[in-house]
């Protein structure tokens, strides 16, 4: 089987892929946020044939790491014929010949891929995930409500009963205004130990795709924030791409209260498919934690494609991960020196 990737510009790009799913990272208007970000820049959109056929578009970011270079097709390719295994290696081979005639300086191409195979590494840096929960925004809310588990219902319903909680939308805040918003992320990483980015990564994100991309919804309880989430939009797909919660609020079901309402809200604005985005797998145990919290909200656990890395210049790619490696060994030495030291 053999597959061949020529560039696209946006139109043609769009045109070819109308009638699919693109998430917005694979969409032009993603570039707006790769414009905004140091170190990140849009690179190429791609399309793949198999003889006549178009078979796969891809939109990727060139992103530059401390010493190296690599591109990123975030939830991409999107496939627009069946993903078989020979197919994704037919296409990894040609990107791969085609990246490295383009910029020899790429060390490797980050994609998703649903099959294993020789070629794909696991990531270099950053956390993947294969399976996430998918809410069906296309009945009516209470079937909506119906698909859930008994105790999503239970606690959505328990949320709504609670009228001293509010559920807002927030998008197009001030600046000054998300601060308040960004505590609460603080808070929920210190709790949760996860690490959070600086706020102006979140707030970049929010300004540059403006509102029609990026929305905002908040739960208040006299004023006080409880939980707020970021969620991505692309025609009428959906992404929760952030979130956070206070003590107050997770005592409180805001979550709950949150998600319900940001489905009924997305749902009328012509959103069918709201991606909760991620749990956890064999491939990512980090996220086991909130496993709980997002199967709730259905009965079924989707199985997407994981990210994986694809070396363009496998010595050089060796070669960042035995370094990345004995970097890790040597921060965790120290800090295990630091624990015996009682600092």
């Amino acid at each position: 089987m053999t597959v061949t990737v020529r560039p696209l510009d946006d139109a043609t790009y769009l045109r070819l892929g109308a009638g699919a799913t693109i998430p917005l990272e694979q969409a032009p208007a993603w570039d707006a946020f790769d414009d905004a970000v140091p170190g990140r820049t849009p690179w190429r959109r791609l399309g793949a044939w198999e003889g006549e056929e178009l078979v796969a578009l891809a939109s990727f970011t060139h992103l530059r790491g401390r010493g190296f270079r690599y591109l990123w097709a975030k939830h991409g390719p999107v496939w627009l014929a069946e993903a078989t295994a020979a197919r994704e290696r037919a296409l990894r081979a040609a990107l791969v010949e085609h990246v490295r005639a383009a910029d020899r300086g790429l060390v490797f191409v980050r994609l998703h891929a649903r099959h294993p195979a020789p070629d794909l590494r696991e990531l270099l840096q950053t956390v993947t995930y294969d399976r996430t929960v998918v809410l069906d925004l296309t009945p009516e809310e209470e079937q909506i409500l119906a698909w859930m588990k008994k105790r999503g219902r239970r606690d959505v319903r328990k949320a709504l009963r609670d009228e001293s909680m509010l559920p807002t939308e927030e998008t197009g805040l001030t600046r000054e205004a998300f601060r308040e918003l960004y505590q609460v992320l603080v808070e929920t990483g210190g709790r949760d130990g996860f690490g959070i980015s600086d706020e102006r990564v979140y707030w970049t994100m929010l300004d540059s795709l403006g509102p029609e991309h990026a929305r905002i919804f908040v739960t208040r309880r006299e004023g006080r924030v409880l939980a707020w989430g970021l969620v991505t939009v692309n025609g009428d797909y959906a992404t929760y791409y952030y979130a956070a919660s206070s003590a107050e609020g997770r005592k409180s079901g805001a979550a709950d209260l949150l998600v319900w309402h940001m489905a009924t809200a997305l749902r009328a604005s012509g959103v069918r498919t709201f991606d909760l985005m991620g749990i956890d797998s064999p491939r990512a145990p980090q996220l086991t934690g909130v496993r709980d919290f997002k199967t709730k909200f259905s009965e079924e656990i989707a199985e997407v494609d994981g990210a994986w890395d694809v070396p363009v210049h496998p010595a050089r790619y060796a070669a960042l991960v035995a370094a990345l490696g004995a970097k890790r060994r040597l921060v965790a030495g120290v800090r295990a020196v630091r624990g015996r030291l009682g600092r």
